[in-house]
């Protein structure tokens, strides 16, 4: 027997929207993620900018980690900006459901194995051959020490730069503006604020400060905003797979890390940026031609991914009187 209650709506009783600070970022978890992601970065590094590892005004010392500082002095504002101004928005944008959808993209490590061989081979070869222009014929073999630093340099990476960063930047944001603004464009909007959240570390000696050529961000600018447009579009082909895309990202850094000092002693590191930046806006404008500004982007099957994923893990939830039947 199945008893039918009608329900009618009562005044007064409709959710209020919710006000204050959580309100506006519930309302805007964008732009409350992006201003989060920079000011709360750029006031951690304030410290470290000031010190003699940067301008030399406030005489405080950070203490070296694996032959730096830049761990203990930018690693934290690192990961308070984009990392966590990520958890903080999500969670009270979208609750619960929206933390599995972010924390889940970070185990979608089952890919193609060519997603893996393009992150930790195809893009470090061509991360190593954009300096043969650059370098006037000084070109050496790497040495043992350098081949044998890749691994251990690949995991301090993943574990400082990578979840700092691409959890907030990829992970939160870019499947947010692609199913605003498209892939190419996010990548024209998140580029440019990628580029701008590193800007203040070049008054450190993270960009070389005092000796960096005051060209120098404007060509780091120019590389990251052009090899954005490449991570997208292995974010979009990998089934929004984190795990490529940290290796990808890392793996230009790791490259550089390892092996750049042994294979070009005599290249700058404005020459240096130079050879990424022309390198990565060939890739970038070659996918935009070839994928038509798509950049592998497909909201259907991202939309279905996402219904599935959050339907597997919601419990099941028995059916008793108070459904309206018996």
């Amino acid at each position: 027997m199945t008893n039918t209650t009608e329900v009618r709506p009562t005044v007064g009783t409709a959710p209020r929207p919710a006000g204050g600070a959580r309100g506006l970022v519930a309302r805007r978890p964008l732009t409350s993620f992006f201003t989060l992601a920079l000011g709360l970065s750029w006031l951690a590094w304030i410290p470290y900018i000031l010190s003699p590892h940067g301008l030399g005004v406030w005489d405080i010392h950070f203490p070296e980690l694996l032959g730096t500082a830049q761990f203990s002095g930018i690693l934290p504002g690192a990961l308070l900006g984009p990392l966590g101004s990520a958890f903080l928005v999500t969670a009270i944008a979208d609750g619960r459901p929206g933390l599995r959808r972010w924390v889940g993209r970070l185990w979608r490590w089952r890919v193609a194995w060519y997603w893996y061989a393009l992150a930790l081979v195809v893009v470090p070869v061509l991360i190593i051959l954009s300096g043969l222009p650059f370098a006037n014929g000084d070109v050496r073999a790497p040495s043992a020490l350098a081949f044998a630093a890749v691994v251990p340099g690949l995991v301090v990476q993943l574990f400082t730069t990578g979840l700092s960063e691409e959890p907030g930047w990829r992970d939160f944001a870019l499947p947010r503006l692609q199913s605003r603004f498209g892939a190419l464009g996010s990548a024209a909007i998140l580029g440019p604020v990628w580029a701008l959240w590193h800007m203040p570390l070049y008054l450190s000696d993270w960009g070389g400060w005092p000796d960096a050529h005051w060209t120098e961000p404007l060509v780091f600018a120019a590389f990251t905003i052009t090899f954005n447009v490449v991570m997208t579009w292995v974010f979009n082909k990998t089934g929004q797979s984190l795990p490529v895309a940290l290796l990808l990202h890392v793996g230009v850094n790791n490259t550089i890390s390892t092996f750049w000092a042994d294979m070009y002693p005599g290249m700058t590191a404005g020459t240096t940026l130079s050879g990424l930046a022309i390198m990565s806006t060939i890739a970038a404008v070659v996918l935009i031609v070839v994928t038509r500004g798509r950049l592998g982007h497909d909201v259907a099957l991202v939309r279905r991914s996402d219904r599935d994923r959050d339907a597997a893990a919601e419990p099941t939830r028995l059916v008793g009187s108070n459904d309206g039947t018996r």
